[in-house]
C-alpha cells in the first residue's frame, strides 16, 4: 500500500480562495454534506485555473486538451458549519505524461477542515482519447507553486 502524503497544511498553497458555507451547503446536523467538499474542490479548481492564466476549458482547448477527474480521495478532519468563512487552497502535487494530481485543503483560519486529491486525465475533447499534458501548462503552474510537483 502506498504511502499517504502528510495532512495540507495553509501555508503549502501559493494559490488561496474564499468561500463562505452557505445554508443549502448543510445538513440536517448543521454541518456541511460531505458531498459538497467536492463541489468546492471543483469551485476552488476553476478559480485556480484562471490565477494562473489557463481559464477552463478555453486555454487548453486549442492545446488539443480538455481535463477529466478519474479518481478523488477525500479525508474529513473536521466539521464545516453554516455560514464558516473557508479559505481553499489549491496546488499541483504530481505531473505525470497524460494526468495530474492536485491537492485541494479547505480551511477554517489555520484549521484543516477536509483534504481532496483529485486525479485529472487530460484527453480529447470529443472523443475523450488520453493525451499528454500540455507542455506550457506544466511550465505556468510549475512556476507558479510554492511547493514544486513531482514529475
Amino acid at each position: 500500500m502506498a504511502e499517504r502524503e502528510p495532512p495540507s497544511v495553509l501555508t503549502d498553497f501559493a494559490f488561496t480562495t474564499p468561500l463562505r458555507v452557505r445554508w443549502a451547503d448543510v445538513d440536517m446536523q448543521g454541518i456541511v454534506f460531505n458531498p459538497n467538499y467536492l463541489v468546492y474542490a471543483d469551485v476552488a479548481m476553476t478559480e485556480y485555473m484562471r490565477a494562473v492564466g489557463f481559464p477552463y476549458p478555453e486555454a487548453l482547448l486549442p492545446h488539443g486538451a480538455d481535463i477529466f477527474v478519474v479518481n478523488t480521495n477525500t479525508d474529513f478532519r473536521a466539521s464545516g458549519r453554516f455560514d464558516d468563512e473557508l479559505i481553499l487552497g489549491v496546488r499541483a502535487a504530481r505531473f505525470g505524461r497524460t494526468s495530474f494530481l492536485f491537492r485541494i485543503a479547505a480551511f477554517r483560519g489555520d484549521e484543516l477542515i477536509c483534504d481532496v486529491r483529485s486525479t485529472y486525465v487530460c484527453a480529447t475533447e470529443g472523443e475523450q482519447a488520453p493525451v499528454p499534458v500540455p507542455a506550457t501548462f506544466v511550465e505556468v503552474v510549475t512556476a507558479f507553486e510554492r511547493m514544486k510537483p513531482q514529475r
